[in-house]
């Protein structure tokens, strides 16, 4: 496996081109398997993994902050810390809504003591709250910057503009600007990324790590007719794409796959991991045996007209 690492925007971080998503740890993943998984993740020569100390309080009997805690655990347990770089995100914690200054401070604190760490390595702004002065959150950041408790900032789920204004709050305080957004975006969510977020994320030279980075599993090749999502758990998530256009999608990722000996979900998140500002799409694994197919993704180059023919059949999602 490749040992290629990329630069998160102006910060000192470098990451494997392919993130590992710490949503299933302590859901769909018991502590076990979610070991398992990130002992082959890291064997494999990925260094990256992100996580929400909201994870998984949506799970029956959980509170949030169940994945941090894993990962912690794991983390003790390897005596790798020096070896892996750590995103969490704060606003969504039952026991933390919200981006108000003491919330967002108070919030870094409980999930470093989750994580058994000193320091987080990338924490981000997980959903924008309008209810906040953005300078109040941004002073938050900065000073979390400061006092070595983080050591770069992301934003995920703002708008253009809201990240032109955090921007514009950072430079005009000398407050430390954020490094990464982390938007929804795949080749059946293209539109609001490829119009309104790219250009920002050029401009500020900001890293870009998409989750849902294969639209709940229909970008594997899962589903090939509406009938296979029918009774299935994520079948409400992948409804919209159930059609003529996603279909036709799916079979050119298939004839791409093909010419590769790949899985259509490598060629899938090859495409993002080719697309401007992408510095490595986020994925996540329930098991081991899920992974090989997603870390093929990081070594595999797809040519300029596959590019263009996966671009063509995924424009229907471009609107």
């Amino acid at each position: 496996m490749s040992d290629t690492r990329v630069k998160v925007g102006g910060s000192d971080l470098k990451v494997f081109p392919l993130v590992l998503g710490g949503n299933t740890f302590g859901w769909t993943s018991d502590e076990t398997s979610s070991r398992r998984v990130l002992d082959e993740y890291v064997e494999a020569g990925g260094n990256f993994i992100d996580t929400a100390d909201v994870y998984s309080a949506w799970a029956p009997g959980n509170a949030g902050g169940e994945s941090e805690i894993i990962l912690g655990r794991w983390l003790a347990v390897r005596g790798n810390r020096d070896k892996v770089v750590v995103a969490t995100k704060v606003s969504e914690h039952p026991q933390y809504k919200g981006l108000s200054h003491d919330n967002v401070i108070a919030a870094a604190n409980e999930s470093l003591l989750r994580l058994g760490v000193d320091t987080i390595d990338l924490y981000y702004a997980h959903f924008d709250d309008e209810s906040v002065p953005l300078e109040e959150t941004a002073a938050a950041f900065d000073e979390l910057v400061r006092a070595g408790k983080i050591r770069a900032i992301g934003l995920s789920n703002y708008t253009a503009d809201r990240i032109e204004e955090w921007f514009r709050i950072a430079r005009g305080h000398g407050y430390v600007l954020p490094v990464a957004l982390e938007p929804h975006y795949n080749l059946v969510a293209r539109g609001n990324y490829e119009r309104t977020l790219a250009t920002v994320a050029e401009r500020e030279s900001l890293a870009v790590f998409p989750y849902f980075s294969l639209a709940a599993g229909f970008l594997t090749g899962k589903y090939r007719s509406a009938a296979d999502a029918e009774g299935k758990a994520r079948q409400g998530m992948v409804s919209d794409y159930l059609n003529a256009d996603g279909f036709a999608l799916v079979d050119a990722l298939d004839e791409v796959a093909k010419a590769h000996d790949a899985a259509i979900a490598t060629v899938a998140l090859a495409w993002l991991r080719h697309r401007p500002q992408v510095a490595g799409p986020i994925v996540s694994a329930r098991t081991p045996e899920q992974l090989p197919a997603l870390l093929a993704s990081s070594t595999l180059d797809l040519s300029a007209d596959e590019m263009d023919a996966l671009d063509k059949a995924s424009e229907p999602f471009t609107k």
